[in-house]
């Protein structure tokens, strides 16, 4: 790790473990982009690639071709309106109504540590003198606008992480309507463009195309980082695998509207940027005043998509995810929602806990339906009382009985909403997010609680806290059902509502701070109709976040392919379900739905009380199973050995140890083949002087012949057959 400036070159370098990151100075004043890719010992002679040398040159020495620089020039953090008519970061409207923004350099600081970001999540060091942070200040005086360019580094981490920091210098007010967090210019190697897309009930699905000429890019409106697309963006060199080629990636650590987008230019050059989707958006900054844009993580790897995945993973362990579940086994969980959906009562659940205690599941977690009058999805989203009709003696009654029996309890919120049919909206409908004189869009029969207001924040935390003080509850899942629209406030006056967006991430990050301090032993589990809001921001209050709504073992294949792209295993909520699975009809055998599970947080989705006794027999199984390898799935390094997705016939990923001595080997084979034998797989990441004992059997192999001539799955009969393979290092 080193941040260092040379003021005879003008250059900053920022070193990580394998890679550097150059920035440059030209004319005093124009912060470029010179590097990004593989460590540098020796960087003698790279301030050249900044191209100031030919034409059309600087402007202190060319000023009227000045246009045609800031055109061409490879910008570190571009602003609109100056003669870069590329994707812009910046743009900032004047109390004139002008609109150009023009900061340039004017000094740096290094210091040791990383700033934490006001009301925002971000990465964080976890030991002293882990970290260094490179500041940046920029200026435009003209309009008395800062802007600091934050780009931080860790120990032992290959990500860089950068924010921006707008502040207000003038007597004026500004009018800030774009404020995207990271560019990276560089020149265009017939780069493609790796995404994740989707839907509801098939989040995160790895989708590429070639980087032409134009802009080409994902983005989210919604008011969340949405199901279907994704706060990432990749540049991969051509013919990129898991294991070999350039990859150059962006990943932005919030939870609200995003647009993230390439650019190919004409000088074969190629932009990357992201951060907060301009439209719908204004923030009005007042003199003395200042914006913090959240941050996005970068990372580069040489070593294809594999090293990338391994390096996010790393980082959103130890620098991101803060709970005191983090390295801890999660508790098997049943939750009641496939089983009874609205229809239960106490002695209901505790039939269910009776039954889950003796399978070996540890909690049980009542969904939705257990307060107001709830019998359907079209009310009392808002009063959080206990319908005692159905659960006699309330909240803790319920919870004592489940603890009786040797659980732990958990409970479905869903706190940001409010329905039409509910005390709360009836008492205050300006509280909903509405535009005056409009008639309400409903999704799913609710509506968005103003979360921009501090009023309104404070009587959901005081809600959802009076629940918890009420009950020994030791989990909960935040859920939310729907996206944003018709987005007003009456708490703002006219002039500011371009603010609401990203007030109302702000108030959701607000509410699970409080709530996750005051209850720090709480597990707290995101979710967003399924995975709408699967995001960085969202792992910096919960560990773990609902993967999809879509249990079925073989459709979570490719999502959760997608997912571990660049998050932990530990951080998907996966579930073993009934069949015929619930969102496709899909039959498939017990045990492939639990290997798959086993790659997430593991729980169930069923009825145990109604399923079969062999199920109930598996499930025994599963439990052990589950105890036996999740600290290896938690903790462990992820490699994907092959793709549904692509090969359209199986599915294979490995976790090794960090010490290289365990590994498990999970296939699903989801079509069988005709006239076929066995299938060979090569192994990744073991220690190739190592000898390998595979737990099924006791046959030995070394990790050589593991990773360079392969290991042999014999051929099984049937669609949807999964086995697992666990090897441990013995001695030679």
């Amino acid at each position: 790790m080193r941040v260092e400036y040379n003021e005879k070159e003008n250059i900053f370098q920022l070193d990580t473990k394998t890679t550097s990151y150059l920035i440059g100075i030209a004319d005093h004043k124009y912060i470029g982009h010179i590097y990004y890719g593989k460590k540098l010992a020796d960087r003698r002679g790279i301030g050249a690639l900044l191209r100031t040398e030919e034409p059309p040159y600087v402007p202190s020495q060319n000023l009227r071709e000045k246009c045609s620089f800031m055109d061409t020039f490879p910008m570190e953090y571009p602003a609109w309106g100056v003669g870069d008519y590329r994707e812009s970061c910046l743009m900032v409207r004047t109390e004139e109504g002008h609109r150009a923004c023009e900061p340039v350099y004017a000094g740096y600081r290094i210091f040791d540590g990383k700033p934490q970001l006001d009301g925002l999540p971000s990465t964080f060091p976890t030991e002293e003198n882990e970290a260094k942070t490179l500041e940046i200040v920029c200026t435009d005086a003209c309009i008395g606008l800062k802007v600091l360019l934050r780009y931080s580094v860790f120990e032992d981490s290959d990500a860089v992480i950068r924010s921006v920091t707008l502040i207000n210098e003038g007597d004026k007010t500004l009018y800030i309507e774009k404020v995207l967090s990271a560019c990276l210019d560089m020149d265009n190697e017939d780069f493609e463009l790796l995404t994740l897309s989707g839907s509801w009930a098939r989040e995160r699905h790895m989708t590429s195309c070639p980087v032409t000429c134009g802009k080409h890019g994902v983005s989210s409106v919604r008011g969340e980082s949405s199901h279907q697309e994704h706060p990432f963006m990749a540049l991969t060199a051509p013919g990129t695998t898991q294991d070999y080629g350039a990859v150059y990636a962006m990943h932005f650590v919030y939870s609200g509207n995003f647009m993230a987008m390439a650019e190919a230019g004409q000088f074969d050059s190629v932009r990357m940027v992201m951060g907060i989707h301009p439209e719908g958006f204004e923030w009005v900054l007042m003199p003395g005043a200042s914006f913090v844009a959240p941050e996005v993580v970068c990372v580069y790897s040489d070593e294809g998509l594999g090293k990338m995945s391994r390096t996010f993973h790393d980082l959103y362990r130890e620098h991101l995810i803060r709970s005191p579940y983090l390295h801890k086994n999660r508790p098997i969980l049943i939750n009641n929602w496939e089983a009874t959906y609205f229809d239960f009562n106490t002695e209901k659940l505790v039939d269910i806990a009776r039954e889950a205690k003796k399978a070996g599941i540890e909690m049980l977690v009542m969904d939705d339906g257990w307060f107001g009058h709830r019998n359907s999805d079209d009310s009392s989203l808002g009063d959080w009382i206990v319908n005692e009709e159905k659960l006699p003696g309330g909240l803790k009654a319920l919870v004592d009985r489940v603890k009786s029996e040797g659980l732990m309890f958990g409970l479905w919120m869903e706190p940001e909403m409010i329905s039409p049919d509910s005390k709360l909206y009836r008492a205050h409908p300006d509280w909903a997010l509405h535009i005056p004189g409009r008639t309400g869009t409903l999704s799913r029969c609710q509506y968005v609680l103003d979360l921009s207001r501090p009023e309104v924040v404070d009587y959901v935390y005081e809600r959802i806290a009076t629940i918890l003080r009420s009950a020994d509850i030791d989990y909960v899942k935040w859920d939310m059902n729907r996206q944003l629209s018709d987005v007003g406030s009456l708490g703002f006056p006219s002039g500011q509502q371009g603010e609401i967006f990203h007030r109302y991430v702000l108030g959701v990050y607000a509410l699970q701070e409080r709530l996750i301090s005051e209850f720090p032993r709480l597990l707290l589990e995101n979710c967003s109709g399924g995975g709408a809001r699967f995001d960085p921001g969202m792992l910096y209050y919960s560990p773990q976040i609902w993967c999809s709504d879509d249990t079925d073992a073989i459709e979570r294949l490719a999502i959760q392919e997608g997912t571990a792209l660049l998050y932990p295993l530990c951080c998907m909520g996966a579930h073993v379900s009934d069949c015929p699975n619930h969102t496709v009809g899909r039959m498939t055998p017990f045990a492939t739905r639990g290997h798959v599970a086993l790659a997430g947080t593991f729980g169930y989705e069923l009825d145990i009380t109604k399923i079969s006794e062999s199920d109930r027999e598996q499930i025994k199984e599963q439990t052990l199973m589950y105890h036996k390898y999740h600290p290896l799935v938690r903790e462990g390094d992820y490699y994907r050995i092959a793709s549904w997705q692509h090969n359209h016939l199986y599915d294979c990923w490995e976790v090794v140890s960090s010490n290289r001595r365990e590994v498990l080997l999970t296939y699903v084979q989801v079509l069988a083949q005709a006239n076929f034998k066995s299938r060979k797989l090569r192994l990744k990441g073991l220690d190739p002087n190592g000898l390998y004992r595979l737990e099924e059997n006791g046959a030995l192999y070394s990790g050589q012949v593991l990773m360079s001539a392969g290991f042999l799955v014999k051929r099984s009969f049937g669609d949807f057959v999964s086995h697992l393979f666990h090897f441990e290092q013995v001695e030679a």
